[in-house]
């Protein structure tokens, strides 16, 4: 998740800074003491979540919010309870008064990451099927239905729990129309369903009666991703 932070008093920009470097999930691009410094950064970089001071000198964060097109996520850091209650109306994720705890930091970046992870299943829902040409034919298949893709010189073979499509496709290709949360790339030749393995083995998994090599290069991502 890519945050920024927006305070004139450069201590709490450092505060939150030291922070943000203990949430593993969060990556603070940037932090300005300008506000209007912040406002055109957002406007030319993606930013999913700002923390944000109400009370600065030039232009106040309820201000700041208002001269942009496209609204990040916003939690509001301050020194003053009046304007939670705005805060709230401009749909602001969280509110933390200053001085705030690691642990309250830590909440509000939870919260931010649940709203951003509705809003973007909501905007763009996960697609359930591909279409696959093979010959002549477009034929629809349900991500669900894969097992694992194989390699296979200038096709690669999509196997089923019955059958198998071969398409004319590169490695690459096939790379992106996949859902990289539910699809693995183990082995040079090999890219497999997560959810489909049974047991993974040191130099190679199980689907169902299948064995699938991991490659020397993989091995530390599939470690990873199947310690989660």
């Amino acid at each position: 998740m890519k945050a920024i932070a927006v305070d004139d008093e450069p201590m709490a920009l450092e505060i939150i800074g030291a922070l943000a470097a203990k949430v593993p999930f969060l990556d603070l691009s940037a932090s300005f003491v300008n506000a209007f410094d912040a406002i055109r950064f957002i406007k030319e970089n993606h930013v999913d979540l700002i923390f944000l001071d109400i009370k600065m000198p030039d232009i106040s964060g309820f201000e700041l919010l208002k001269a942009l097109s496209k609204e990040p996520l916003v939690v509001f850091t301050t020194a003053y309870t009046e304007h939670a209650v705005k805060s709230y109306e401009l749909d602001a994720v969280d509110y933390l008064l200053k001085p705030f705890s690691s642990e309250r930091f830590a909440k509000a970046c939870y919260k931010a990451s649940e709203v951003l992870e509705f809003r973007t299943k909501t905007l763009n829902p996960k697609p359930e099927f591909l279409f696959l040409k093979s010959g002549f034919e477009q034929i629809k298949v349900f991500f669900n239905e894969i097992l694992f893709i194989e390699s296979s010189g200038n096709y690669m073979v999509f196997r089923l729990p019955t059958s198998k499509i071969l398409s004319r496709l590169t490695m690459k290709e096939v790379l992106e129309l996949l859902p990289e949360t539910d699809f693995i790339r183990v082995h040079r030749s090999f890219i497999i369903s997560k959810n489909r393995v049974s047991k993974i083995e040191r130099n190679h998994l199980h689907i169902g009666k299948h064995v699938i090599p991991i490659g020397s290069m993989f091995m530390n991502e599939v470690a990873t991703c199947f310690k989660k």
